[in-house]
């Protein structure tokens, strides 16, 4: 049987809930070992050591930070108590964003999980959602998701990519959840009235990248829009898709917003994000 090692980066909040509900969506067909880490955020002079102590220069209150640590610690210890089964917890100290990559290397995990608000207008602009941020430098990949999709069947996977030059990826991922709730993969391919491709070619250039992938149960899709974000959309008015796999690449500055952040924090779907050596070109 499949299995996969997931993480699930928590801040008590209900948006954790949403994503540990998706697990057990995906425990119900694969063998899962669920990781939740809390980052308790506190500036680097404080540090942690093997044995769970504290150590500050005096910049922030040792007490202060003991106090946050008890209070995460139990809320972690409840998280347990309350769901059980394969359940494993860790905290660690630092900036989100860097501890729960860091925290994901370390540990080899297959699958990030986080729930997200979402953000739009001017606070998207300046800082974006966590998740948005973990997905665009996490080298693991990342499935996101704004409200409890408990009910979700995965029957039909949306492929979002880049086809001009079919390669082999690293799809292990994608082969699980194929084997595991036997799917079909529908790729897409959107493009955009800047760049113009003829239909024929793509579809060839799919058919080529399902045979370096080993992927057999497919369909080819081609669709003309303005953008990634207004095609992924379009399509799924025409076509409703369970799960959204989507691209992205590292990128920094205040305010670079590649398309597959854009859907997370616009789409109401579950996106599985993933870093291929080639892919949506925003």
């Amino acid at each position: 049987m499949e299995s996969l090692n997931i993480l699930i980066p928590t801040d008590f909040t209900v948006q954790a809930e949403y994503a540990y509900l998706m697990v057990k969506k995906l425990e119900e067909k694969i063998q899962v070992h669920t990781h939740f880490l809390h980052v308790l955020q506190v500036p680097d002079t404080v540090t942690m050591d093997a044995n769970g102590d504290i150590q500050t220069c005096g910049e922030i209150d040792l007490n202060y930070v003991l106090q946050q640590k008890d209070i995460a610690e139990r809320k972690l210890a409840s998280l347990k108590s309350l769901y059980g089964g394969n359940i494993e917890t860790h905290l660690v100290l630092g900036k989100t964003t860097d501890a729960i990559l860091d925290f994901s290397a370390s540990q080899d995990f297959d699958l990030i999980v986080m729930g997200t608000k979402g953000s739009w207008g001017i606070k998207e602009t300046l800082s974006g959602s966590e998740t948005q941020m973990v997905a665009r430098k996490s080298r693991t990949p990342v499935l996101s998701l704004m409200c409890d999709r408990s009910d979700l069947q995965i029957h039909n996977i949306l492929l979002v990519h880049n086809f001009e030059k079919p390669a082999k990826e690293d799809t292990t991922l994608l082969h699980k959840l194929i084997q595991a709730f036997d799917t079909k993969v529908h790729m897409l391919q959107i493009s955009t009235t800047r760049h113009h491709l003829e239909k024929t070619e793509v579809e060839s250039n799919m058919t080529k990248f399902a045979e370096l992938n080993n992927i057999i149960n497919y369909e080819c899709h081609y669709l003309d829009d303005k953008d990634v974000e207004s095609g992924v959309v379009h399509y799924n008015q025409m076509s409703d898709m369970d799960i959204i796999c989507i691209g992205t690449h590292d990128k920094a500055g205040m305010f670079h917003t590649s398309e597959t952040e854009k859907l997370i924090n616009h789409l109401f779907k579950p996106i599985l994000s993933f870093q291929f050596n080639t892919g949506i070109k925003s």
